[in-house]
């Protein structure tokens, strides 16, 4: 596990609060203007800094990341797919060029007058082009709450849940950066005591926090990504607020699964925080001796990560959003070397920029439920506002605000935000 150097600083001045700190360097996908070309970045403070830019001036090539055309792009899926080695390398070769004792880039104005953005000057976009997007179930607590409301404590997790990482493939396509609006959808519900079902907006919106990870080289059709190796096909982490129709979920998931209740819209933070940059925050998960799992599934060193979650609404009455729903990655049963090994035992290709979602994360508290249906226990505990309004699923207007950041020896790696609000469903 990589060790903190507390004493490493940046030339660019970084606020303490700062989730972009020399200790993160983030990467991203932003745009100048509307009409300008996507071009790949890093979030130190904040700033943006254009590594094409850098690549012109010869500072990102060499060894595993050749000609640095990588950084050319305008998606981050060509560095995924060129593996660890490079990930490693162009993470050193970044946070030399930013230390505060390293003259190259800090003592180049004119370099830096080209290279450097204010972030509240750029448009961020999608950071890869998402080919397959799948979402797991792997939060013990989520699985048992959920189960609990719908099949009562004796029931509350399915035979499987504790001997594989449950998961249904989603909809790329509708994999949207943070910041877009989302439509309440349209569907199919049956509401409770109905003998039949009903056409119309959804009346049970909710959000899910969660963290996805890309997929970097990954693997051919027909091999598989054996557990010990699945670190080096993890290239880093986003936010994901995967938003859920529950009522179109209840009426469509049998036999098959959420369908139109989950494929409408799953926003994602911008940048991505890449594995190495976590490493120092890798720490135990929960155990998984009862039952034993499959040799398969079996972390050969510990693979949860210590990263506080936040959770914030604020209603359009509200002048900020407000805490509603603390959690953290570490609960999560089935870490992401599990996902991405199970994901792939069948033969099944991973692809570079392939997204995978951890499912809900819920803690043990009630304040640590991942979900509007956990929180307001599926509307019979309304969430009380500051403003006196009262919540059991999202309204219209509502903005859901979720962040997450990691700290130790006063060193932070965070992740920004994932921010989204509800818009009206369309007339049909």
């Amino acid at each position: 596990m990589t060790t903190l150097d507390p004493s490493l600083r940046s030339f660019i001045d970084v606020a303490p609060d700062s989730h972009f700190s020399i200790h993160n360097l983030p990467y991203g996908v932003f745009k100048t203007s509307a009409n300008s070309p996507a071009r790949i970045g890093v979030a130190v403070g904040d700033e943006v800094l254009d590594l094409a830019v850098l690549a012109d001036a010869g500072l990102l090539d060499g060894g595993p990341l050749g000609d640095g055309s990588v950084f050319r792009g305008p998606t981050l899926n060509a560095l995924m797919a060129l593996g660890r080695p490079a990930w490693t390398a162009a993470r050193s070769a970044l946070v030399k060029l930013l230390r505060d004792d390293e003259p190259t880039l800090r003592d180049n104005a004119a370099l830096r007058d080209t290279a450097f953005h204010k972030q509240t000057t750029v448009e961020m976009v999608l950071p890869a082009a998402i080919g397959d997007y799948t979402d797991f179930y792997s939060s013990r607590e989520h699985a048992t709450n959920i189960g609990i409301m719908l099949r009562g404590k004796d029931n509350a997790l399915q035979p499987n849940w504790l001997h594989i990482p449950v998961g249904y493939h989603g909809r790329a396509s509708s994999v949207v950066v943070s910041g877009t609006g989302v439509r309440r959808p349209n569907g199919q519900s049956k509401p409770a005591g109905a003998d039949q079902p009903v056409f119309g907006p959804s009346r049970l919106m909710d959000f899910e926090l969660e963290m996805g990870f890309f997929v970097g080289p990954g693997n051919r059709l027909g091999e598989t990504i054996p557990i010990a190796e699945a670190p080096e096909h993890i290239f880093g982490m986003v936010l994901v607020n995967d938003w859920s129709a529950r009522d179109i979920q209840a009426w469509e998931y049998v036999p098959l699964g959420p369908f139109l209740s989950k494929n409408f819209a799953t926003s994602i933070s911008p940048w991505v925080v890449t594995m190495d940059a976590l490493e120092p925050f890798r720490c135990a998960g929960p155990a998984q001796t009862d039952p034993e799992v499959f040799s398969y599934l079996e972390s050969p060193d510990d693979r949860a990560y210590d990263i506080h979650l936040e959770v914030l609404l604020q209603s359009e009455r509200m002048t900020a959003p407000e805490p509603i729903a603390t959690s953290n990655l570490r609960y999560m049963y089935w870490n992401v070397c599990q996902q991405l090994a199970h994901h792939t035992i069948n033969g099944c290709n991973a692809r570079p920029g392939d997204l995978c979602g951890s499912g809900t994360i819920s803690g043990p508290g009630k304040h640590e439920r991942g979900s509007m249906m956990e929180l307001s226990w599926r509307g019979a505990e309304p969430i009380r506002l500051s403003t006196g309004e009262e919540r059991t699923f999202l309204a219209d207007g509502d903005t859901v605000v979720m962040t997450g950041c990691c700290e130790r020896d006063g060193v932070k790696v965070g992740f920004g935000e994932v921010r989204g609000t509800l818009l009206p469903a369309i007339a049909r």
